[in-house]
């Protein structure tokens, strides 16, 4: 096994880990690799359009790499404070707008996007930057909705404990951009998407709601899904719902032929990556799935089970090793008041069912840097956690039953706080078992 200092140093360890799986998503890493040749410039001019987490430094990836001499402009909207600090756009507009929940700035934006579309020709290319988050940042409502209709139906959704992939078939069906819309807008232009997926499955209808995406999903669908988690909806909503008023754009629809999609970075990649930089220290690592779903509590107790199993009997695998996955688990928000997002929920999950088992230590952050809506992107459970916590007085199952994993980890000091990474391949976790 390798000397390196970080093996004596199980939290810089795992950070370690989190920063390597970052680093393989980020835009500058593969843009340039993936970006069509742009059309003759006689006879046609390239469009940049784009929403997401990542949209700032995929837009900067971009522009360094297209030609100077070649006609290029655009519109893309990235979360407020993820415009990439050392990127002054010069041909490509970069707009911020509020995430999760959608603010006047990005519907604005949204309706600017769509009137970008207007005149385009077979002979126009049309550049889609899309990632993680775009949902919200291209806020943009049906006919007979109001951005106060979306907001409410967009808090209610996030806080109901519905998958990433029911939350978003209900917003593609309440959007005017989302669900194909945005490319059915560019015909007859040439549309190629580049992504990076946030989302389990790497399914591109999913990720932002599919704004470039055929929609096999409907409006039946979208009705059900708003009725399993009781979200109320406002009449126009629910009439154009029923009414199949607000159906999205189906495969095999003519506008989106020959549209093309490359995938820039998914969560598996990130996890390989991260694998990597274990065994490259000595460590076994082991990659449990990139699509792991359900309540983040839960799936919390069950990755304790198994680091137990682990540390207690080599069983499934051996120790010392790392233990790693991604997906998008989901919070049911029961109480008012408690601060924290998935990550932070499933380690007070966690914690509770390692129980200060030594030897194990476990981090969970998002790669954008953001855990919900807080300033973290994580934190990191120690066999100590617990014992630390009750000696300041916290109780990790009554701030878990308040939805409170950002109060419960500030005061011990284990938050993990990059800022905005500028890209988005969702849920990061991984458990060094010694």
């Amino acid at each position: 096994m390798s000397s390196d200092p970080l093996l004596q140093d199980p939290k810089a360890l795992l950070r370690h880990l989190y920063d390597v799986a970052v680093a393989r998503a980020l835009p500058a890493r593969m843009l340039a690799a993936a970006l069509p040749p742009p059309p003759d410039p006689a006879r046609g001019r390239t469009l940049v359009l784009g929403a997401g987490k990542a949209g700032g430094a995929m837009a900067q990836a971009l522009e360094a790499a297209w030609p100077s001499h070649a006609k290029l402009d655009g519109l893309v909207i990235t979360r407020y404070g993820h415009r990439p600090p050392d990127y002054e756009p010069r041909r490509i507009r970069l707009v911020e707008a509020a995430h999760p929940v959608p603010d006047a700035a990005g519907q604005q934006a949204a309706a600017q996007m769509l009137a970008l579309t207007q005149g385009l020709t077979p002979d126009d290319l049309v550049i889609c930057l899309i990632s993680g988050g775009g949902s919200a940042l291209l806020s943009l409502p049906a006919p007979g909705l109001t951005l106060e209709d979306k907001q409410a139906i967009n808090r209610a959704l996030l806080k109901s404990g519905a998958a990433i992939g029911e939350m978003n078939c209900v917003r593609k069906h309440l959007s005017a951009i989302k669900g194909g819309r945005l490319a059915a807008a560019c015909a007859p232009a040439r549309v190629v998407s580049l992504l990076i997926s946030d989302v389990p499955g790497d399914d591109p209808a999913v990720i932002a709601s599919g704004p470039t995406v055929a929609d096999a999903t409907s409006c039946a669908d979208a009705l059900a899904i708003c009725e399993r988690y009781r979200i109320d909806l406002p009449r126009a909503a629910r009439e154009g719902l029923e009414s199949g008023a607000f159906e999205t754009p189906k495969p095999g629809d003519p506008r989106l032929a020959g549209h093309e999609l490359r995938m820039l970075a998914t969560p598996q990649q990130s996890l390989e990556a991260a694998a990597e930089a274990a065994r490259a220290l000595g460590l076994a690592a082991y990659i449990l799935s990139d699509e792991i779903e359900g309540e983040s509590r839960e799936v919390g107790l069950v990755h304790a089970a198994l680091a137990r199993a682990v540390q207690r009997r080599d069983q499934p695998f051996a120790k010392p090793c790392v233990i790693l996955s991604g997906g998008e688990t989901t919070v049911t928000v029961k109480a008012k008041g408690g601060r924290g997002g998935r990550a932070t929920e499933f380690l007070l999950g966690c914690a509770l069912g390692l129980n200060g088992e030594p030897g194990i230590h476990v981090l969970a952050a998002d790669t954008d840097g953001i855990d919900g809506i807080e300033d973290n992107a994580g934190a990191i459970v120690t066999p100590t956690s617990l014992a630390r916590a009750a000696a300041l007085g916290l109780n990790a199952r009554k701030e878990l039953d308040a939805n409170n994993g950002y109060g419960f980890f500030a005061p011990l000091g284990d938050l993990v706080s990059p800022g905005p990474t500028f890209t988005n391949v969702n849920d990061f976790r991984a458990m060094l078992v010694r």
